[in-house]
């Protein structure tokens, strides 16, 4: 297989997938699917090893993420519908004061987003905004464009949200690291894209709360909002524990601890599936039981939680197959070593790639699971470890923020509910998005040094 055949099989499956969703409307989960086959057949691979990589592909990944988001998708509809995102935002509120109150806004983005879905974590704290908004006579932007890159960072950067999960594991990064890496570069990001560029664009866009801001409707009385440091103990015990047990195998690897039943005993309930059935049980007894919610109105947040994590464990399935097709077809290790000759790094590809889907197709999950699918086997042949595949998911994740505008259901969201027309969103929430892709792709540059 020549290398200007390759470069045609990876552009055109691109094409092929961009062509699907955006002109045919093809859910993306079929059209993933869709175009692993195509690159299968194209590379010559026997039809009935395609449907093979395809099984092997979709059990693969499914195994790892389905849990993982699944779990993590209960364990933030418990926390959204105690109050406890409402809790945080107003906790620090109070401490910073309303003069730096958009500091108080994007560190309670960069929080609340770990649990949290950035759409319904938006909608929960936007009349947060409205009401700093009205009191100070500040723009809308000085207080949201903070809220929604703290969001925006630790949606993309921080596992268990969806996307850097689903990343991680298809490149087989660990997630210990991704967690801690995303949040060394991703503060430093969410505040230059945040209050920085939030102080900047408020003073060229002056945007009135609407009228009708304190008819948000609430299903908790805030006086019955659940206290902050219950808030941030329980949303900080999955990352804590997911990191003991990343260093616990970090340490006895290198023979720092002698393995053990106590190593053994850390390393389990820091796996990715304990630490977030753990943590979903304490968030559902302290947020919900102890505060008095009627146990069929839990099984039903439940329920309802899984609804939009289907989608996504669907489509990471589905970019788990392309991964696979690449990877049986020998096309992966072809690219490898053409890439090991090339002056690109294996962050700029990744990034790269993520940007190029992103910017085409709108979704940052279709983006990053795409980027990750074809990225996967020349990772695998690059000898990285694990501190620099955590940077490529992390620049993956960047790439994939970059340029949010009208094929991208964000942009219409944050347009909607901060009475902008298309020009001034363009000029707000695009511009922070693109901030957030740079920053990241120069972090995570920088960290590569290091590493």
């Amino acid at each position: 297989m020549t290398t200007p055949f390759l470069i045609f099989i990876v552009v055109s499956a691109v094409a092929l997938l961009l062509f699907m969703v955006l002109k045919l409307k093809i859910s993306a989960f079929v059209s993933l699917l869709i175009t692993a086959i195509y690159v299968g057949i194209v590379a010559g691979m026997p039809l009935s090893a395609v449907t093979q990589a395809i099984q092997e592909g979709m059990a693969g990944t499914l195994g790892f993420v389905a849990t993982v988001v699944g779990l993590g998708a209960i364990f933030g509809q418990m926390l959204e519908s105690s109050g406890g995102a409402e809790s945080l935002a107003h906790y620090l509120v109070k401490k910073f004061g309303k003069d730096r109150a958009s500091w108080a806004m994007v560190i309670t983005g960069f929080i609340v987003a770990i649990p949290v879905f950035l759409d319904v974590g938006f909608i929960i704290l936007v009349p947060i905004i409205y009401a700093l908004s009205r009191d100070t006579k500040r723009s809308l932007l000085y207080y949201a464009i903070p809220l929604l890159a703290g969001l925006a960072v630790t949606h993309s950067f921080i596992p268990p949200t969806p996307g850097p999960v689903a990343v991680a594991d298809i490149i087989n990064a660990q997630l210990g690291w991704v967690i801690l890496l995303g949040i060394i570069l991703g503060f430093p990001t969410a505040v230059i894209a945040g209050p920085i560029w939030g102080k900047y664009i408020s003073k060229k866009i002056y945007l009135e709360p609407p009228f009708n801001f304190d008819k948000q409707p609430q299903e908790v009385d805030p006086k019955n909002f659940p206290p902050f440091r219950m808030i941030a103990i329980i949303i900080s015990i999955p990352l804590f524990l997911i990191l003991v047990n990343t260093f616990t195998g970090l340490a006895v690897s290198k023979e720092l601890v002698p393995k053990s039943i106590w190593t053994d005993s850390l390393e389990f309930i820091g796996h990715p599936f304990s630490a977030l059935i753990i943590a979903t049980l304490i968030a559902t007894y302290f947020l919900c039981i102890k505060r008095g919610m009627d146990k069929q109105k839990i099984l039903e947040l439940s329920t309802k939680a899984l609804g939009p994590a289907g989608i996504i464990i669907l489509i990471t399935g589905a970019g788990g197959v392309l991964k696979q097709v690449l990877v049986d077809s020998g096309i992966g290790q072809i690219m490898a070593e053409s890439m090991a000759n090339s002056a690109l790094p294996p962050i700029l590809l990744a990034w790269l790639l993520a940007a190029v889907v992103r910017v085409t197709q709108g979704s940052a999950t279709v983006a990053m699971i795409t980027a990750a699918g074809i990225i996967a086997p020349v990772i695998s042949e690059f000898g990285l470890n694990d501190p620099q595949r955590a940077l490529v998911v992390l620049a993956i994740a960047s790439g994939a923020t970059i340029l949010s505008h009208v094929n991208d259901s964000g942009f219409w969201l944050v347009g909607k509910y901060l009475g902008m027309n298309e020009k001034q969103t363009l000029q707000s929430w695009t511009v922070m998005e693109t901030i957030i892709a740079i920053c990241g792709l120069v972090f995570t540059l920088l960290a590569s040094l290091f590493f």
